[in-house]
């Protein structure tokens, strides 16, 4: 019924999201930001002469390659994270994101007992649509996850290696937890970043650490999740450090949206800085809220493509604590408003879930987000054409956002500052 009711109302907000749309393509064609309709595929310009990685002989690396010749839409991978207790939470998160065209790992942490990760296994090995498609990968043998020490980094790193390595064909990595939540379909997200240069790196940053200087960047602390099989906290190591001067730090939300190219950077690792900064916040609190940051700005060849958003709805205290507040039936407006493709944490099973579920993603219960692509009695049990797509008033949300960020990185505004 929901479904049908989108369906409706579909027309008028895609002919309006088609112009916001056309709108970033003026804004942001000098910046490099957006790409013609006949050059999805173009990547941003190669490492010119006088640029610094043309003095080494890995310069001769084809930087950027683009995914093999295939339909222009945009592919996304994912990597859906969980722990204890999240299996359930985990399982609609990954049901109200799938669509065939995407590949997916999804891991729950070694804090969740042995039997949640083979149920989840098992659920996964015998789903008729996951099976015949065969682009969603558990992490089998699980790794822990300490999210204020550098082991959620490595987790992160982990997943991008595994979706490199089992297929390149896709466009940007998206790192979400069981505790996020998708506010727009699929064939939203598709049709909106269909126009974008997929270069972009959607990644909240900034420079200007604030009390993080004094309380995350110059403490010394060790994380027992690289050594030990069970979870604690980290501890504080003597002497305390100071700023460094060989790179400049950037922080932000742990939560990002990144291009292939620059997930291949991080990877590969073909320039030393990756490995160098993983090193450094080893030994950094809250590392997630500083790496990929970090790295992209320190970058002249990836800063450019900084977008300074991460497409998230989350509720923070001011200044944040170490965890956003709780979302629930009372923020619904600001969600939707805030024009966000996801938005986090959400408690298992709130009923704000399932007003998103009927009013934004049309998904009935237990079910997927429904697509062009479904097919079959009943909705979405079989794969019908996945290079279609039907976007609808989500589409029009996004794009309205991803219109006011290229306005802003358009005008040099919050750009590796």
């Amino acid at each position: 019924m929901a479904s049908s009711k989108m369906e409706k109302k579909c027309v008028c907000p895609v002919v309006l999201s088609s112009l916001v749309c056309a709108f970033v393509f003026v804004t942001s064609l000098n910046m490099g930001l957006v790409s013609s309709v006949h050059k999805f595929n173009s990547i941003f310009p190669i490492f010119s002469a006088h640029q610094r990685m043309s003095e080494y002989a890995e310069s001769k690396i084809e930087l950027g390659t683009p995914p093999p010749p295939g339909p222009t839409l945009p592919r996304f991978a994912y990597l859906v994270s969980g722990s204890k207790g999240d299996l359930e939470k985990l399982w609609r998160t990954l049901h109200a994101l799938y669509h065939p065209r995407n590949e997916y790992v999804v891991h729950l942490d070694l804090e969740a007992p042995p039997e949640e990760r083979l149920a989840l296994a098992s659920r996964i090995d015998n789903h008729t649509v996951f099976n015949k498609v065969g682009n969603v990968y558990m992490i089998s043998k699980a790794n822990m996850v300490t999210y204020r020490g550098p082991t959620m980094v490595a987790n992160t790193l982990h997943a991008c290696a595994v979706l490199l390595k089992r297929n390149k064909d896709w466009d940007w990595f998206i790192n979400l937890s069981a505790s996020d939540y998708p506010l727009v379909t699929q064939d939203d997200l598709v049709y909106t970043f269909s126009a974008l240069n997929r270069n972009l790196n959607f990644i909240e940053h900034t420079s200007n650490l604030g009390w993080k200087a004094n309380e995350r960047a110059k403490p010394l602390i060790v994380d027992p999740g690289l050594y030990m099989s069970t979870k604690s906290d980290i501890y504080l190591a003597t002497p305390r450090r100071t700023l460094p001067t060989a790179f400049k730090l950037f922080t932000g939300s742990a939560w990002t949206v990144l291009s292939r190219p620059f997930v291949e950077f991080c990877v590969w690792g073909w320039d030393n800085l990756p490995r160098t900064l993983l090193m450094y916040y080893t030994n950094f609190v809250s590392s997630p809220e500083g790496y990929f940051q970090t790295v992209v700005c320190n970058v002249p060849e990836f800063a450019k493509t900084v977008v300074n958003h991460d497409l998230h709805y989350i509720s923070w205290d001011n200044p944040p604590k170490q965890h956003p507040h709780i979302l629930n039936i009372n923020d619904t407006d600001k969600m939707i408003q805030s024009n966000a493709a996801f938005a986090r944490k959400f408690k298992h099973d709130d009923p704000i879930l399932d007003k998103i579920d009927a009013d934004l993603l049309g998904r009935a219960k237990g079910s997927f987000t429904p697509g062009a692509w479904c097919s079959g009695k009943p909705t979405c049990s079989e794969v019908g054409d996945s290079n279609k797509i039907k976007p609808g008033p989500g589409a029009q949300r996004l794009c309205q956002l991803i219109a006011r960020l290229a306005m802003k990185a358009n005008n040099g505004q919050d750009q590796c500052r």
